[in-house]
């Protein structure tokens, strides 16, 4: 049985009417990002519910074993090996199970969800945005690579291509180059998804124009696909 993942949540003041999962970076909880909901200035009719999951705390091996919240291990700074496959894929089933429950919790459909991250966190929205059994209504993933890149276009399901993908990533990322970024976003692209790159002058954080622009797609995204 899959152990139930804790998460804090914001809610809007009405009936919710969309769903976004967003996954922290490593090192970080679900209370890392869910300050960000007030600034993303949401109109209030989207009905958007917020939920921000806690990854497990696990040992970190880069890190010298140090235990910290983290979705998946670490085993090296070589990117072609930096994800550990098997926490990635643990984390994953977690957080569908997660997923499942919210959507028939509050009675949505993949049409109203949205799937965000960041770091670690965006290497886990692509892992599950991709493999989705239905198109969600956005896969939002910031300053993250793909973990077993060379798995991706066996993987990815034909009904999560119709997802819109919005990839961003700072210019100056001392943690994950923006070059190991962009490749992976291309290769999201050559999968078969619609994949929209931006980039920052920034490291590895989220910056104040970055904020109104994931503002402005997910009130596209979610009012393309919010029901009548």
């Amino acid at each position: 049985m899959t152990e139930q993942l804790s998460y804090i949540d914001v809610n809007p003041q009405g009936e919710v009417k969309s769903l976004v999962v967003w996954m922290h970076g490593l090192g970080d909880s679900g209370h890392g990002f869910a300050p960000l909901v007030p600034e993303l200035k949401l109109p209030a009719e989207l009905g958007i519910r917020f939920v921000f999951p806690h990854a497990p705390v696990r040992p970190i091996t880069i890190n010298n074993g140090l235990p910290m919240r983290g979705w998946y291990d670490i085993v090296s700074f070589d990117m072609n090996n930096r994800a550990d496959e098997k926490g990635v894929l643990e984390s994953a089933a977690q957080l569908q199970a997660l997923i499942d429950a919210e959507l028939s919790k509050n009675d949505l459909t993949h049409e109203n969800l949205v799937i965000a991250g960041f770091s670690q966190g965006g290497v886990m929205a692509y892992q599950l945005g991709c493999r989705q059994p239905a198109a969600p209504a956005g896969i939002l993933s910031l300053s993250a690579y793909l973990s077993r890149a060379d798995k991706l276009a066996s993987e990815a399901t034909d009904a999560a291509k119709a997802a819109p993908v919005l990839a961003m990533h700072g210019l100056q990322d001392e943690i994950i180059p923006v070059q190991l970024g962009r490749q992976s976003a291309d290769m999201v692209k050559q999968a078969g998804f619609n994949v929209e790159w931006q980039d920052y002058p920034m490291q590895h954080n989220v910056c104040a124009e970055q904020i109104g622009a994931i503002s402005k797609w997910l009130q596209a995204v979610l009012t393309a696909k919010s029901p009548a």
